[in-house]
Formats: structure tokens, sequence, C-alpha cells
């Protein structure tokens, strides 16, 4: 039996005008389609935030700012329309809001003052979280993280967003957050496209998988990284949306199809009934995130609830930047990121808008 895929061409952020449809055989399928920023249903979020997972989404972050700054220019802008065009939401405080929020502050303060000296009075930077930021983090480290924040200029408010409109957000006591960028990292969901496959899932929505990543429902098909999860059989717990359970699930998966095929498996069908071999162990090896002004904090618990080892400041920045590199891909990356690094801490952010 022949097992194809039916494609069709899509570019995120960019429109095309004809989409074309293809379609791709394969021994083998890996699903690992990623999943899409959760927006719990309200109302506007999609319309007028930026999300923070994809390139395209970074370079609307920075063309809107740097937009924002030239408009709050123009003569006869009046104050109250300046302090909304340069205040800049942040929505989660999970690992990406605070990186994000604790490095937009920093970059304010050390490269916008320079060139922008007139908004240095208008323009600031506010979290907004339902509950503690960091909630995963050790409690230290999360007491020094909100003190960082606060002390580089991030306003950190408790509050769940009931809608987004143009120009503000509305938040459920009914304050009103004018704002000029809103930024929403709230975690991640199940996407479309997992959302309409006929597969059994796991109870958060994704795809569900076994032990061994296979998808039981259908032969010679596997799923990792965010799109995917434990299937509420297998007794174990959904794995979090991080980097490093993808990256392992990969080198997992690659081990099996690597053993799969050298048993004479490789094709469709061929390896049924085959011993499946070890399942999948994920062993969470920590947590990293940075806060600006050269300062991270490292929790290398594998459990909240576990001991490990747990720091902050300027050796927790280095650490994080050394790991940082480490997972770039090729060396070539890795001496490309390097120098842009250097020669960001030498002569500041590029704020040049193209």
């Amino acid at each position: 039996m022949l097992y194809k895929v039916h494609c069709q061409t899509v570019t995120d952020g960019v429109d095309i005008p004809d989409p074309w449809s293809f379609k791709l055989s394969y021994d083998k399928l890996v699903i690992a389609s990623g999943a899409q920023a959760s927006t719990f249903g309200i109302k506007g979020v999609k319309e007028h935030a930026i999300f923070l997972r994809e390139v395209h989404h970074a370079q609307e972050i920075r063309r809107k700012l740097l937009l924002n700054l030239m408009l709050s220019d123009v003569p006869g802008v009046s104050d109250e329309e300046k302090l909304r065009l340069l205040h800049c939401v942040v929505v989660g405080g999970g690992p990406t809001g605070v990186e994000f929020s604790g490095e937009l502050s920093d970059f304010i303060t050390r490269d916008v003052h320079q060139r922008y000296a007139h908004v240095k009075d208008y323009i600031r930077v506010t979290l907004i979280e339902a509950n503690e930021i960091l909630s995963s983090f050790d409690d230290r480290l999360r007491q020094y993280a909100t003190k960082q924040l606060t002390k580089s200029g991030v306003r950190l408010v408790r509050g769940i967003v009931k809608d987004v409109q143009p120009r503000k957000i509305i938040l459920t006591d009914g304050t009103d957050v004018p704002y000029g960028l809103l930024v929403w990292s709230t975690g991640v969901g199940p996407s479309g496209f997992v959302n309409s496959l006929e597969v059994p899932k796991s109870p958060s929505g994704r795809i569900g998988v076994d032990e061994w990543l296979r998808i039981p429902s259908v032969q010679d098909v596997f799923s990792i990284g965010d799109c995917c999860g434990f299937l509420e059989s297998t007794g174990k717990p959904v794995l979090p949306a991080l980097a490093q359970v993808a990256e392992r699930q990969g080198k997992y998966l690659a081990k099996q199809l690597n053993r799969i095929g050298e048993a004479g498996g490789g094709h469709a069908n061929a390896a049924k009934g085959m011993e499946p071999g070890d399942p999948f162990v994920y062993k969470h090896l920590g947590s990293m995130a940075t806060i600006g002004r050269y300062k991270a904090l490292v929790d290398l618990r594998q459990s909240k609830e576990a001991k490990g080892l747990a720091l902050a400041g300027f050796t927790s920045w280095f650490i994080w930047r050394s790991a940082y590199l480490t997972r770039v891909i090729s060396w070539r990356n890795r001496f490309y990121v390097a120098i842009n690094w250097a020669t960001t801490f030498v002569f500041g952010r590029d704020i040049s808008r193209i």
C-alpha cells in the first residue's frame, strides 16, 4: 500500500496569490508541525496583537516600535497620544514574555533614549500576567526577577485580559490599558492543522502518541514536539512545550527509525509487529531565562518540588548565553551569533527603520 501526504503551499506573514497543491509518497511519516499561540478565545487578539512565534513576528514588532517612535516625534502630537504610541504592553509572564520585556526595556534604556531623546518621559513597558510571573521557577528566582524587572523600568500588572481593541486592552476588572505595541505571549495550543486531524488526542488536545512517539491509530506515523502529547492510556503526563523536549524527541526518533531500517522495516508496513525497543523517557534538565541588563535566571531542578541548583545574576546570564550558543546548529551560525553579540555590546543595537 502506498501512503501519501496531500500538501498545499503556504507562507506565514506573506500573501501568495495562487497556492498550489501537491502530493508526497512516504514510508514513514513524522508530524512535527509545532503549535500556535493561545488566545483563549479573547476577542481582538489575532487582529491587533503580535505574537512571539515566527521570524516575521519579530520583524513586525521591530517595524511597529520604530514607526511609533517616529510618529511620536511628529509636531502637534498630544502628550496623551505620545503616551499611547510609546506604551509597549506584553501579555504573558512566562519565560518568553519576561525575556522579551527585559530585553525591550534594556533596548529602550541603552539605545532608544540616545537616538530619540524626546521619548524619555513617555516610553514604557508593561507586563500583564494573571498569576505570578515565571511560575515554574524557584520562588527566590521569581522574586529576583520581579525586583530586577521593576528596577529596569518594567511595570508589572496582575490582571486578566477581557477584550483587545485597536488602541487599548480591557482587563476583567474594567481597567483600560492604552497601547501602541501589543505583544502576546501566553503559551501555545494545538494548531488548526492538528485540530483537523482525525486521530486520538492527548488530554491537552495535541496529537496523541504512545511511549514510542507513534500515533497508534495510523501505521508508520510518528509525532514529536509541541504538536503531540502522550495519550491518557499511557499514564504519562503531557510534556511541556519546550525546545529541549522536541530536541530530545527528535534524537530518540532518529535512532528508532535507524534501528527499524537496519532491521528491514524501512518500507511502508514492513515494521508491523516489530519489537519497538526502549520507550522514550524525558528528563528535565532545567530552565533558563534572561531578564535584561546582563542578568538571567538558571533553575536546574527537575521539577518545581525537587531540589537543585538555582542561580541568578551575571553568572547565570553567562551560562544562559553559553548554553544558547551551543544549541545553534552550525559553527558558521555560532560564529555569526557571537559576532552579532560582540558588535551589539560595543556599538549598541541598530535602530534604523528599513
